[in-house]
């Protein structure tokens, strides 16, 4: 599925890596979940430098928050491989980036972007993975974030394909077990 060296390019580009690895801090494969607790999720903010050295700690309503955002952001992604998506992800996420306070924003310079306000903590880290989200999807490259099919698996991985055609994060591992299982079924059901 997603080993330590990983057969196909799954990176994101630029910013989006981080909304790919947020989703990937749970590892069904492998049963790893980086932010399986407050604590966890300080560190893992703190290897990003979403948060400062002296943040203090992440309550359990922003570490629940996270994964709320995390599994919500899974499902849109699975929704990119045409799977129906669950109707309660964009509610968790609008209100997310509500309280996130993600809005657009102008700079000097005149250009625009989505990001949160301004502050930090954990509740600013979650609206700035949000505003990567939606920046990506105005700019039409979240339809490439994709999240495997198979069930024991989830990985979140970016669709290089020309024609975004890509299903499984490996089709030598997650695909070919999908055909076998399809091809076992429908023997099965043969009559001989």
């Amino acid at each position: 599925m997603h080993s330590a060296a990983p057969r196909k390019r799954q990176e994101a580009p630029g910013a989006l890596e981080l909304v790919r690895d947020f989703v990937n801090t749970r590892d069904l494969e492998h049963q790893v979940d980086a932010l399986s607790d407050p604590a966890g999720m300080h560190e893992w903010l703190r290897e990003r430098d979403l948060i400062g050295i002296g943040a203090p700690p992440v309550t359990e309503a922003e570490w629940r928050q996270a994964i709320e955002a995390r599994e919500a952001l899974r499902a849109l992604a699975l929704g990119n491989t045409g799977r129906p998506v669950d109707p309660g992800a964009p509610v968790v996420l609008n209100r997310l980036s509500g309280d996130a306070d993600v809005r657009l924003r102008y700079r000097q310079d005149g250009t625009m972007l989505l990001e949160p306000a301004s502050g930090g903590g954990p509740r600013r880290a979650l609206g700035h993975i949000l505003a990567i989200a939606g920046t990506a999807a105005l700019a039409g490259t979240w339809l490439r974030l994709k999240v495997c099919p198979a069930e024991d698996c989830l990985w979140c991985f970016y669709d290089h394909s020309r024609n975004r055609s890509g299903t499984w994060c490996q089709m030598a591992e997650c695909g070919n077990r999908a055909k076998a299982r399809t091809y076992r079924d429908r023997h099965r059901l043969t009559p001989e």
